[in-house]
């Protein structure tokens, strides 16, 4: 338990130093160094084939690496808008939804209910929330369930991690201009260093803790125990930026949280460790790491 809890945590407050760096290098630079790391990573540690496939494979890579782009664009700006714990909470619908939809039972659209309850709850409180930033979180939640479709359809066609490897590649280089034009403080040293931290947080050291764990306990336990991320959210939020959420708000994110653990529970119960490679790829978030998948499925990471 302790291990997947520190790799949530690490997930986590590595959103939280990606936030400090926003008044540095913006929201679209902070966007740009974590997928550029990220890519470069996943290049040299999974060396992806680039022949052999046809027009659709490319067409799926680009769809796949747009909504990477897409979801953690949305998700940062959101977090620039609305507490952290809050955004994580809204962008966590997008796989819940699916995971109910998916259930095809009665049962799990009480799940669904409970967690519209979570969201009028977290946003409401003494002046709610910034509009915008819902929206961007809510788009994000969106682009998550887009991601995860992607990535089933990218697993099929491209053998072990090529596909998130190229994906990912395409995601960097679609937000690359964006970060450009964010100035030269993209290349300041410390902002390249803060960068990288937040890639270690977000990417390596919750990858290593999160395969010793998943060595050690089920993997309804491991599925559970990751539907914590919306608290964990809240907590890293208040410690790293000082966002504090009113009780009710509190509440909401507890609904969102029994929700998304309530569905994962219903679904492990009928799927099995199949929703172990459901879980890894929500992963791909901008609050989650890029690497579980890829060391899965045979990268030398």
């Amino acid at each position: 338990m302790a291990l997947v809890l520190g790799g949530a945590m690490s997930v986590q407050f590595g959103a939280a130093v990606a936030a400090l760096l926003f008044p540095r290098a913006g929201v679209a630079g902070v966007v740009t160094l974590r997928l550029v790391i990220a890519a470069v990573v996943l290049l040299v540690a999974c060396r992806p084939r680039l022949r052999g496939y046809d027009r659709d494979d490319w067409l799926l890579i680009v769809g796949f690496g747009a909504a990477l782009a897409g979801m953690n664009t949305l998700i940062y700006e959101a977090i620039d808008r609305i507490p952290l714990g809050a955004a994580v909470t809204l962008e966590v619908l997008g796989p819940l939804v699916l995971s109910v939809v998916a259930g095809r039972r009665p049962m799990t659209w009480l799940w669904a209910l409970l967690a519209l309850g979570g969201v009028v709850f977290l946003g409401r409180g003494v002046n709610g929330l910034d509009v915008v930033g819902v929206g961007f979180a809510l788009a994000a939640a969106v682009m998550w369930a887009a991601y995860i479709l992607l990535s089933a359809r990218t697993g099929h066609r491209f053998p072990k991690a090529d596909g998130l490897a190229l994906a990912m590649t395409v995601a960097a280089a679609m937000t690359l201009p964006l970060g450009l034009a964010a100035g030269t403080s993209l290349f300041d040293p410390v902002t390249i260093g803060l960068g990288a931290a937040v890639a270690a947080l977000s990417s390596v050291l919750p990858y290593t803790l999160e395969m010793l764990a998943l060595r050690q306990m089920p993997t309804c336990t491991f599925a559970v125990l990751m539907s914590l991320g919306p608290a964990i959210a809240a907590a890293a939020g208040y410690l790293v930026l000082g966002q504090a959420l009113t009780l009710v708000q509190v509440v909401g994110v507890g609904l969102v949280v029994a929700a998304s653990a309530g569905a994962v529970a219903a679904r492990t119960t009928t799927h099995g460790s199949a929703l172990t490679r459901h879980h890894s790829e929500m992963r791909g978030s901008a609050a989650g790491g890029d690497l579980i998948m890829a060391r899965r499925d045979g990268c030398q990471i």
